[in-house]
């Protein structure tokens, strides 16, 4: 049985991962993807997604979106991703082009659409989906789960207390943590721990054309040190496959928009503030060498 799904995203490196397995994995049915300012401007992840979806030559509809958001300025990552926000290979001219549709309109339809509820995993920031929610509330009974990268309880990546994907836009990552849906925190947590090593990046090139195009993005990619790189976004996809690897701890999620805490995703861990009450599966630990393992098999299986 395969698990519907639509991807929000801001491609970006890791993004492009995440999007790879999401294509390829028979377990999954991609319906939609979305895209959103975020690593670049959308301009750059609308054509960043069309280049993955094209590389695997796929037939997924691309819907861009919000170029700014909610409230907060605008900052992106492209000092980690680069100015095109996928650099390290030449994926060519002929992409193809996003549906005529915004990213929300789109959103709505496949949601109203589908025969069973949607399991929305967004890896960039929540822009989208917060003017989604404003406009169209019932699509929230066809929802499923959302599968959110973004937020920590430790350290932040942006500032000692915010992730970027919920600093980006906090007000957009409070409407989501509102909303009454099931959410998945996948945020610093665990994708600090999941890093992908050195042995796994060099075993990576020579698997197949897939491996080689991953290699070239990942060694572009300045979110790392010695021990590792970082692949926030895949470990959304490595949970839906395998929650098995992934520890979680069931509690509320706050968001801060103000401030210098702006961004911060705040857990009740001792369950004092909200009668006992959760809104969030958060993901607190990973089997980091279980995650190398699956990443490695999962382009080996693609062709």
């Amino acid at each position: 049985m395969t698990t519907k799904i639509i991807m929000d995203t801001d491609p970006g490196i890791d993004d492009a991962a995440a999007l790879t397995m999401a294509l390829n994995n028979p377990e999954l049915d991609l319906k939609l993807i979305t895209t959103v300012a975020g690593n670049v401007t959308v301009d750059k992840t609308t054509i960043n997604a069309l280049k993955i979806v094209h590389f695997f030559n796929k037939d997924v509809p691309v819907a861009a979106g919000a170029k700014l958001p909610l409230l907060k300025p605008f900052e992106d990552a492209a000092r980690i991703h680069g100015e095109s926000g996928m650099p390290g290979y030449d994926f060519g001219e002929d992409y193809g082009h996003a549906i005529d549709m915004s990213a929300v309109e789109a959103l709505h339809k496949e949601i109203m659409a589908a025969d069973e509820p949607i399991t929305l995993v967004p890896t960039g920031s929540y822009t989208n989906i917060a003017i989604l929610f404003s406009q169209y509330p019932e699509v929230k009974d066809n929802i499923k789960e959302i599968v959110a990268m973004g937020g920590t309880l430790g350290k932040g990546n942006m500032t000692s207390a915010a992730e970027f994907n919920c600093f980006t836009d906090p007000h957009a990552a409070k409407v989501l943590y509102d909303s009454g849906l099931p959410i998945v925190m996948v945020g610093l947590d665990i994708t600090l721990k999941a890093l992908l090593t050195a042995d796994t990046l060099d075993k990576l090139e020579g698997l197949n054309r897939t491996g080689k195009m991953l290699h070239g993005l990942i060694t572009h990619y300045s979110d790392g040190d010695e021990n590792g790189h970082p692949m926030h976004d895949v470990n959304t996809i490595f949970y839906l496959l395998h929650p098995e690897f992934i520890t979680t701890e069931d509690m509320w999620v706050d968001v801060q928009t103000e401030g210098p805490a702006m961004g911060e995703t705040v857990g009740d861990i001792r369950g004092a503030y909200h009668d006992g009450k959760t809104n969030t599966k958060v993901c607190v630990d990973i089997d980091a060498d279980a995650f190398n393992k699956w990443f490695l098999e999962e382009v080996s299986k693609i062709k």
